[in-house]
């Protein structure tokens, strides 16, 4: 019979040290990534400016829906997740407004809110009352 470390001979302690870090580094990038190159674009050409040329273009559109459903999908785990009413219409109006910005920060801050001893299960998980 072989033997096999599923924790490649790491604490689970340090798994969950470095599972935390990797998604703050991960959501911190989407964060910047996306406020950078929103804040390139519009130097570029405004939103209100590029209307025309993007509702004749039909990939354009379906990758328009396509985001905005993916918007709603993490919007339906946050409501679930969340138990303010504020809160979830906060987030909604963001989300909508803002996307991966809105998305990479909210889950910056359900991180940074976890408890040393918690792992990243607990963001599946709805919050206290």
């Amino acid at each position: 019979m072989r033997k096999t470390i599923s924790n490649r001979g790491r604490s689970p302690a340090v798994e969950v040290k470095s599972v935390k870090l990797f998604l703050k580094l991960l959501f911190a990038f989407i964060f910047v990534f996306m406020v950078g190159m929103t804040i390139h674009t519009s130097l570029q050409q405004p939103i209100w400016q590029a209307r025309g040329g993007f509702v004749n273009n039909p990939w354009a559109v379906a990758t328009l829906y396509d985001a905005y459903f993916g918007f709603f999908t993490f919007f339906c785990w946050l409501a679930w997740r969340e138990r303010a009413l504020a809160s979830k219409i906060v987030w909604f109006i963001l989300i909508m407004l803002l996307g991966n910005i809105a998305m990479s920060l909210y889950v910056l801050i359900q991180l940074f809110q976890l408890k040393a001893s918690e792992g990243v299960a607990a963001l599946f998980q709805q919050k206290a009352a």
